[in-house]
C-alpha cells in the first residue's frame, strides 16, 4: 500500500457511506474528551402519541387538495446549470435564465431526448429520467428587445444619427445575444421518495423530491407570465390590485405548495398578497411615493434608491430597460457624446449634446422633464439616458421597502376575505392554474382532486375564569367581560404623575374618569402628584431633548421619584417619542409607565388601560379556575416554568437592523398567568437564538439564567422540575436546530446553575405563517373558538395540531399550527391541546381569547417594545456600551440597555 505524508496506510479503507446518511456533528473538541466517548445522537421531532378525543365534533373543509401519484418507479435527475455570456462572464441578472432555458428547450429539443424539464430560474434543472449525457454544452441565441445595452458612446437608445432609417432602429432594438449553457449531472432522486414524505419518514431525498414538485408549480406559473414569489403567484389583473398609497399597491395572488399529510400527498392552495410598485409614469410614482405635490419637491437621493433595479418601458421606442440610477445633472444640462456622419467616406464626428436637445432634434418635445434628472438605464461607465416623462414602470414589480403604519393597516384591511369569499377565490385559483395541462406534472403521474378536503375537527370547551371576590367569569364565543366584577389581584396606584407631551386633551377629566373606573374594578388609585405639561418651546426640538427636558421638570416638580407615570402622546401611541420615553423610564430610572394617545377616550378604553396598568404594577386581572384549584395536569402539582421565545427582525428594507431575541418566563408558580421578560440583540436576520447561554468566567449572561433565578425566588425557592418551551417563528427546516442547538444551550444554563439538576423538557413550536385554513361546512361563519384539528391535514408521523383558540371577527380565521418537538413530561394529546388552549385565556391585556399561547404573544410584545429603545441611527453605528456580540462579517451589534432592577421582573411589556 502507498503512504500519505510518510505515514504507512495500515488500516483498510472505511466502508462506503450510504447516500441517505446525515453526518452527526461531534459534540466534543478533539483532545479534550476521551476518544472513546460516544457521540451524542441527534434529537429528532417526536412521534404523535395518539389523537385527541375531547371536545364537540365539527365538520370542516380545508384548503388542501388530495394528490395521487402514479409514477413513483422513476427517478428525478438533478442537473447543475451554468449560464455564461459569449465572453465567459457569468449571467447574474434575474429573469434572464428562464428566457435562455425556454429557448434552449425549443432549439435543442431532440438533443435532450424530447424531455421536459423543471428549471428553478437559477442553477438547478430537473428531468424525469436521465438526459442522454452527463454533461451537455449548448449555445443559445436570444433575440431580445434592448435591455439597455447600448453603443459605448452612451447616446440614448444606442448609436444613432438623425435621418437613420427605421430599419436601423429596429435592428438596434432587437439585439442578438449569445449565451453558453453548461448542463451537468448533479444527483439522482428516486420518485419513490415522495412515498417517504407521506409516511413521515423525511430524508434528504424526500425533501428534494417535494422541492422538485414545488419547482414544477413555479415554472408552470412563470411560463404564464405571473410574478413568482417563492411559492406564491400573482396575475397582472386590475381586479387583484388595491392602492395602498405612496406609489405602492397590494397585489392578490395565490399560494400553491405540496406537502405530506396523514391522508397522503396534498396540494395546499391559499390566497396570498404581495406589494408591488404602482405601474405607470415614473414621475407619478415618485410624487406618490414621497407624498409631494410637484416634481420640483422630489428628493432625488430618495428617488434614486426607490427606483434602482426597477424595469421601465420607454414610450418612444416601446422597449424595456432596467434602471441603474439617475443622471448627475438635469435633462437640459446633461450631455453625452453623439456620433454623426460627416459625409466623408462614412467617417464620424463626435459632438457633445444635451439629452434635451437630442430629443428636440428627434422631434420629441419634452413637456416637463427639462429640469429633472434623466433615468440612466445603461451602465455606470456607459450610461443610457432617458427623460423622465418618456418612461413608464412595468407592472408586477415587487416593492421590497418597509411599509408605513398606514400602508400596513390599509393592506390588512383591504386583503381581508370572509370564509365563503376565500373559498370561492381558492376554487377559482385551482381551476385557472390548470395544473392538469402541465406536461411535467403529467410525466410524474400526478393528478389533483378538484374538491376541498373534508375533515372532522373538535371544539374544546372554554376554560372557566376567576375574577375578584372569588366570582366566576363565564366566557362566551371566546369573549368575556368584567361588568359588575372586580379584578382578581389589584395593585395600588400611588406616587404617580401625568406627563403630557402636547396632546390636546382635557387632562382633568381624563384623570377623574380613570380614578372612577379604577375604583369600580377594585384598584386603589390616588390623585396624581402633578400634571407635567411639556414646555411649548420644546415641541419642535429633537426627541431626546424633549424627553430629557420632561425628566428635568419631573425632578423639580415632584417630591421624590414617582412609582408610575401616565404619559400622554400627541397624534398616535407609537410615535417617535415612544421609544426614547420607554427607554428613559424603564432602563434609566426603573419607573413603570403607560402611554396613551387620548383621541377617543371612553370607559371601555379606560378599562383596557387599567388592565395594562394593573398587570404592569404587579396585579392580575383574572386567573384560570384550574390555576386557582391546582388542576392543570403536569403543571399544578410539580414546579413548572413556561418559557415563550421569539426573535423579531427589522421590517423589509431594514437589513442592518439587529434582530431582537426575547424570552418571557412564568413566575410565582403555581401561577401560569404571570410573566417577566429578558431581551437581547443579536445579528440581523439570525433566526436561531444566540444568547440563551453565555458563560463569562464564573457567570452566565444568557437569557435563560435570569428566568430560572427569578422563578426560583418568586416560587418559594423551588427549582422547576418541568420546563415547557414555546418557540415562535421557526420553519420546519429549523426544528432540529431548536431541539439540538437551542435546547442544549438551555440545558447548559441549567447545569451551570446546578450540575446535579435535571429538569424534564417539553418543546413546542408555534407557527402562524402558513397557508392552511378551515371552513365550516354549511355555515358562512368562521370556525368557532376552541376548534382543534389533529388529523387528515396534519403531519403523517410527528406530533402536531392546528388550533383556532380565538373568535375570528374579521376575514378568515388563521389557525396556529403547533408542533410538539419533544415531550419528556409526558402529556397525552388531549392534555397538550387543552393546556395550549388554556394559555390563550391568560393574556392580561384583553377580555378575549387570543390566537396564540400568551407567552409567545408576550415575547413579541417585549421584543417590539425594547426594540424601540434602539434608534435607527444607532443601529448602523458599531459602537456599543457593552461591546455587543459581533455578527459574522459585519459591525458589532449594539447592545440593548439593561432594564433597571425595579422593573426587571414586571410585566412592563403588557
Amino acid at each position: 500500500m502507498g503512504s500519505h505524508d510518510g505515514e504507512a496506510d495500515e488500516l483498510p479503507p472505511p466502508p462506503p457511506v450510504r447516500s441517505d446518511m446525515v453526518p452527526i456533528k461531534a459534540e466534543y473538541v478533539v483532545g479534550e474528551s476521551p476518544p472513546n466517548m460516544p457521540v451524542k445522537p441527534k434529537r429528532v421531532p417526536m412521534a404523535r402519541p395518539g389523537v385527541g378525543r375531547k371536545g364537540q365534533s365539527i365538520h370542516l373543509y380545508s384548503n388542501h387538495f388530495e394528490v395521487s401519484v402514479n409514477g413513483p418507479e422513476d427517478f428525478f435527475f438533478h442537473y447543475h446549470v451554468n449560464l455564461k455570456f459569449e465572453d465567459g462572464r457569468p449571467v447574474d441578472g434575474k429573469g434572464i435564465g428562464r428566457k435562455v432555458m425556454d429557448k434552449l428547450q425549443q432549439t435543442y429539443h431532440s438533443e435532450l431526448s424530447n424531455k421536459d424539464f423543471a428549471y428553478d430560474g437559477e442553477k438547478s434543472l430537473f428531468t424525469v429520467g436521465a438526459l442522454p449525457q452527463k454533461k451537455h454544452e449548448f449555445t443559445v441565441v436570444l433575440e431580445e428587445a434592448s435591455t439597455g445595452k447600448t453603443a459605448a458612446n452612451g447616446s440614448p437608445g444606442g448609436d444613432d444619427s438623425p435621418g437613420g432609417g427605421d430599419r436601423k432602429r429596429v435592428k438596434r432594438l432587437y439585439q442578438l445575444k449569445t449565451f453558453k449553457v453548461e448542463i451537468s449531472f448533479a444527483a439522482k432522486i428516486p420518485m419513490s421518495a415522495i412515498g417517504q414524505v407521506i409516511r413521515g419518514e423525511e430524508s434528504k431525498n424526500s425533501l428534494e423530491a417535494l422541492r422538485v414538485l414545488d419547482i414544477i408549480l413555479r415554472q408552470h406559473s412563470a411560463k404564464q407570465g405571473l410574478l413568482v414569489v417563492r411559492q406564491s403567484f400573482f396575475h397582472n389583473n386590475p381586479s387583484n390590485l388595491v392602492d395602498l398609497g405612496g406609489g405602492v399597491m397590494g397585489c392578490r395572488g395565490f399560494h400553491s405548495s405540496f406537502s405530506g399529510t396523514q391522508s397522503g400527498l396534498s396540494l395546499n392552495i391559499d390566497v396570498s398578497t404581495t406589494m408591488i410598485v404602482k405601474p405607470g409614469p415614473v414621475i407619478d410614482f415618485l410624487i406618490a411615493n414621497q407624498k409631494v405635490d410637484h416634481p420640483s419637491r422630489i428628493n432625488w437621493q430618495k428617488a434614486k434608491s426607490a427606483l434602482r433595479s426597477l424595469r421601465i418601458k420607454t414610450i418612444h421606442y416601446n422597449a424595456e430597460f432596467k434602471i441603474i440610477g439617475l443622471s448627475e445633472k438635469n435633462c437640459k444640462e446633461q450631455t453625452f457624446p453623439l456620433k454623426q456622419r460627416n459625409g466623408n467616406h462614412g467617417e464620424c464626428d463626435t459632438n457633445e449634446i444635451t439629452v434635451y436637445d437630442y430629443y428636440k432634434k428627434k422631434g420629441i418635445q419634452l413637456q416637463h422633464s427639462g429640469d429633472l434628472p434623466c433615468i440612466n438605464a445603461g451602465k455606470q461607465k456607459s450610461p443610457t439616458y432617458f427623460p423622465m416623462e418618456l418612461c413608464r414602470l412595468l407592472p408586477l414589480q415587487r416593492y421590497t421597502k418597509a411599509l408605513s403604519t398606514l400602508q400596513r393597516s390599509s393592506l390588512v384591511e383591504k386583503s381581508r376575505q370572509k370564509p365563503q369569499e376565500r373559498m370561492t377565490v381558492i376554487d377559482d385559483a385551482l381551476q385557472r392554474s390548470n395544473y392538469s395541462s402541465d406536461s411535467m406534472l403529467r410525466s410524474c403521474g400526478i393528478s389533483i382532486a378538484p374538491k376541498f378536503t373534508q375533515i372532522e375537527g373538535r371544539v374544546l370547551q372554554a376554560p372557566k375564569l376567576k375574577a375578584g371576590n372569588g366570582e366566576d367569569i363565564f366566557t362566551r364565543n371566546g369573549r368575556w367581560n368584567f361588568t359588575n366584577k372586580k379584578l382578581i389581584q389589584t395593585c395600588s396606584v400611588d406616587k404617580w404623575a401625568v406627563v403630557n407631551f402636547s396632546a390636546r386633551c382635557n387632562v382633568r377629566n381624563l384623570i377623574r374618569d380613570l380614578i372612577r373606573n379604577a375604583s369600580a374594578k377594585g384598584i386603589q388609585m390616588d390623585q396624581p402628584l402633578d400634571v407635567v405639561e411639556e414646555n411649548p418651546s420644546m415641541r419642535r426640538a429633537a426627541v431626546s431633548r424633549r424627553v430629557d427636558d420632561m425628566f428635568e421638570q419631573i425632578k423639580s416638580k415632584l417630591p421624590g421619584a414617582p412609582k408610575f407615570l401616565l404619559c400622554l402622546l400627541p397624534e398616535r401611541k407609537i410615535c417617535e417619542i415612544y421609544g426614547p420615553w420607554k427607554r428613559k423610564c424603564l432602563a434609566d430610572y426603573g419607573i413603570v409607565t403607560q402611554c396613551l394617545a387620548p383621541m377617543r377616550v371612553n370607559d371601555p378604553y379606560l378599562f383596557n388601560l387599567l388592565m395594562k396598568i394593573n398587570a404592569k404594577l404587579g396585579g392580575l386581572n383574572s386567573l384560570l379556575q384550574i390555576e386557582t384549584s391546582l388542576a392543570i395536569p403536569h403543571v399544578s402539582k410539580v414546579p413548572t416554568i413556561i418559557l415563550g421565545m421569539d426573535v423579531s427582525h427589522g421590517h423589509p428594507g431594514q437589513s442592518d437592523r439587529p434582530s431582537i431575541a426575547a424570552v418571557v418566563s412564568s413566575r410565582q408558580w403555581p401561577h401560569i398567568s404571570k410573566y417577566r421578560a429578558s431581551v437581547h440583540t443579536q445579528s440581523p436576520r439570525l433566526e436561531m437564538m444566540s444568547s440563551l447561554f453565555k458563560p463569562q468566567g464564573t457567570d452566565d449572561c444568557g437569557l435563560i439564567r435570569e428566568s430560572l433565578l427569578d422563578f426560583y425566588t418568586s416560587s418559594g425557592n423551588r427549582k422547576p422540575e418541568n420546563i415547557i418551551i414555546f418557540r415562535d417563528g421557526v420553519s420546519e427546516s429549523q426544528f432540529t436546530q431548536v431541539i439540538n442547538i437551542e435546547l442544549d444551550q438551555i440545558i447548559e444554563a441549567c447545569k451551570f446553575l446546578d450540575e446535579k439538576w435535571s429538569p424534564k423538557f417539553t418543546v413546542i413550536v408555534a407557527q402562524k405563517n402558513h397557508h392552511t385554513r378551515f371552513f365550516q361546512t354549511g355555515s358562512p361563519d368562521n370556525v368557532p373558538p376552541g376548534t382543534v384539528v389533529d388529523n387528515v391535514v396534519c403531519h403523517p408521523r410527528n406530533f402536531d395540531f392546528y388550533m383556532c383558540a380565538h373568535a375570528g371577527m374579521i376575514g378568515t380565521t388563521r389557525p396556529t399550527h403547533y408542533h410538539v418537538l419533544r415531550d419528556e413530561i409526558g402529556f397525552s394529546a388531549d392534555e397538550m391541546q387543552e393546556f395550549v388552549h388554556s394559555l390563550s385565556y391568560v393574556y392580561q391585556r384583553s377580555t378575549t381569547a387570543i390566537s396564540v399561547a400568551a407567552p409567545i404573544r408576550y415575547a413579541h410584545l417585549a421584543a417590539a417594545q425594547v426594540g424601540t429603545f434602539l434608534k435607527y441611527e444607532e443601529m448602523t453605528d458599531a459602537s456599543s456600551s457593552q461591546g455587543g456580540h459581533t455578527s459574522v462579517g459585519s459591525a458589532p451589534v449594539p447592545e440593548l440597555p439593561r432594564l433597571d432592577e425595579k422593573v426587571r421582573s414586571s410585566m412592563f411589556f403588557c
